[in-house]
């Protein structure tokens, strides 16, 4: 399971649009409004980098709306959630 945390920058009128349009993908798992120099954070988990890839050049490249995104790839995850069997027992 690969995480990306994909950072988002939109045109002021069309962040809630985008962040509309980015929680359908099947692939983010949740997108946050955020104050700072970024608009959105989009989590998405993926099988694999080159699934992580087709997210961004298919879905992020088409979406209007946004500006600039930064994608930062989970190296490891500290929580006290499982998130393995998270998505094991939903997908």
């Amino acid at each position: 399971m690969v995480t990306g945390i994909i950072l988002i920058r939109a045109v002021r009128e069309k962040v809630h649009d985008v962040a509309q349009q980015l929680v359908g993908l099947k692939e983010v798992s949740e997108i946050y409004s955020v104050a700072g120099r970024w608009d959105l954070v989009a989590m998405v988990r993926v099988p694999s980098l080159e699934a992580l890839e087709d997210v961004i050049a298919g879905h992020l490249a088409h979406a209007g709306g946004i500006c600039q995104t930064e994608t930062l790839v989970a190296c490891r995850a500290y929580s006290k959630i499982d998130l393995e069997r998270l998505f094991s027992e939903a997908g």
